[in-house]
């Protein structure tokens, strides 16, 4: 793959919208390992974790690389991404958490950070889109924020469809779904350890 446009993206604003990241076949097989068990999707880390529906009521589960091939391979370019753009930032990216995300009908997510600054195990926030013949009328978009609450974008979950920017910088929030949506979730992670901050050209 051609990271060029990713890396010149997060250099120049610190996010990225990369349209058939994989092709349509491929978005159907990793469809196909979609659970069918699910949890309800919570907000906080470790002792501070909680369901709270009034903030976010979709659900998740946690993708692992024993779901079968189109997961593990999911996977594999997501750890190329994190070596390219370690080898370009040097932002000491560990490791890669993901978790498949369900919003059924009227399903969403309030404006939130998914690190906070002070806080930076996650550097980089991922999503990835799985729902074909996506229309505006079904809801669910990605609206971004920049931290002075400007709206840079409103995006459509179109299958094929990757999201990447940095996970300090950037509030968002996932609008009210009408159907049935699947995405995929993912932040690239320190090793318990702050990386270098990515300084943005303005």
């Amino acid at each position: 793959m051609n990271y060029g446009k990713l890396i010149d993206a997060l250099f120049t604003q610190g996010w990225f919208v990369w349209d058939d990241f994989l092709t349509q076949d491929e978005v159907s097989q990793l469809k196909a390992c979609i659970p069918a068990d699910w949890s309800q999707a919570g907000i906080g880390r470790n002792d501070e974790y909680m369901t709270k529906k009034a903030i976010r009521s979709d659900k998740i589960q946690w993708l692992s690389s024993d779901m079968g091939p189109p997961v593990a391979d999911f996977l594999q370019r997501m750890n190329d991404i994190r070596v390219e753009v370690n080898r370009h930032f040097f932002l000491g990216l560990f490791e890669y958490e993901s978790h498949f995300a369900k919003y059924e009908q009227g399903d969403f997510y309030q404006k939130h950070l998914d690190c906070f600054r002070g806080q930076e195990n996650r550097k980089l926030t991922t999503v990835f889109y799985l729902n074909n013949e996506w229309q505006p009328a079904h809801g669910g978009r990605l609206k971004m924020y920049d931290l002075d609450d400007n709206e840079l974008a409103t995006l459509d979950p179109l299958a094929g469809r990757l999201v990447v920017f940095l996970s300090e910088l950037f509030p968002h929030e996932v609008l009210p779904a009408t159907q049935q949506r699947f995405s995929i979730a993912g932040w690239f992670r320190t090793n318990g350890v702050s990386g270098n901050q990515l300084d943005i050209a303005r």
